[in-house]
């Protein structure tokens, strides 16, 4: 554990993206490292990553896509950026390592996302270094994806495709919750394991979507729809949109369901396993400014 009397010193891979703000927030200012491609730092860039990690006791690696874009592949980012992380974090003398992975990720998919990272985590649990996996199931808050994406979607259009004739469940789980478990491991808790991470309420999307839709105001109409067609939904998106209303890698997780790890996981202590529900208030709280999809949400306009 480190003594109350010492904060500890952090970098952050991906730390301006939507976990990795989170998690900043929750120290000051001159203990956090935000070590991401706006910053400077290349993911797979191990000089840059050691300069990053020098003097931090722990590297939180929170860097990842769900979707390829050009040179900015499931390989190179999941994989080859954390075997990069690893070495740098050696070099460093850094303490520990937590890994933000997903809660179904697992090698034999077709998903490029669940196999990336998979061997991220296998990586990470060979390197003999301490660390913590987060096997993540779907997280929600202020700048997320899902609660932006379903609000925006209903004030575009008052219909929803469930995913598939039978629908899977969800467990949504609050970014401040999953920060709560991040520092916990930061402190020392969670020590070599590989925990899932869920929320505290189970639903079905089609559920979320109209919680969703009622706390902004609106109607929806929830028609079932097959799962292909939300693949092809999803590639046309991954071609067309700055940030896509669905990627393949998210079509295959709603297929599934988000509840269950897979392969199975740890489970957390009473303490740290998440309660909150997916309510109104939550709700409320990560919704975006009113708005809906447009032309400036197209690649190569806005």
């Amino acid at each position: 554990m480190f003594s109350s009397a010492h904060v500890p010193r952090i970098a952050i891979t991906g730390g301006t993206g939507f976990v990795g703000r989170h998690l900043a927030n929750r120290y000051p200012e001159d203990r956090v490292v935000l070590a991401s491609r706006r910053n400077g730092v290349d993911v797979t860039d191990i000089d840059s990553l050691t300069r990053a990690f020098e003097g931090c006791d722990v590297v939180a690696h929170f860097a990842g896509i769900n979707r390829e874009i050009g040179t900015q592949t499931f390989q190179r980012v999941h994989v080859e950026g954390t075997a990069a992380v690893i070495e740098a974090a050696q070099r460093a003398g850094v303490r520990k390592v937590i890994l933000l992975s997903f809660l179904r990720a697992r090698p034999g998919t077709r998903s490029g996302y669940h196999q990336s990272k998979w061997e991220a985590e296998e990586l990470i649990r060979a390197s003999g270094l301490d660390y913590t996996i987060l096997k993540a199931g779907m997280i929600y808050g202020r700048g997320d994806h899902l609660v932006d994406h379903l609000s925006r979607t209903v004030q575009t259009l008052p219909l929803f495709a469930s995913v598939g004739w039978h629908e899977k469940p969800i467990a949504p789980i609050a970014v401040e919750e999953l920060v709560d478990v991040a520092v916990a491991a930061i402190d020392g808790r969670l020590t070599r394991s590989t925990v899932a991470v869920r929320g505290g309420e189970t639903l079905m999307l089609s559920d979320a979507v109209r919680r969703v839709t009622a706390t902004v105001g609106r109607r929806v109409w929830v028609i079932p729809a097959p799962i292909v067609f939300h693949y092809v939904l999803a590639q046309l998106a991954e071609w067309t949109m700055r940030v896509p209303l669905l990627a393949k890698a998210q079509a295959m997780m709603l297929a599934e369901g988000v509840v269950d790890a897979a392969p199975p996981a740890d489970e957390l202590p009473d303490d740290l396993a998440p309660v909150g529900r997916f309510d109104t208030a939550a709700i409320r709280a990560a919704l975006p400014d009113a708005g809906r999809f447009g032309f400036a949400d197209l690649r190569g306009r806005g």
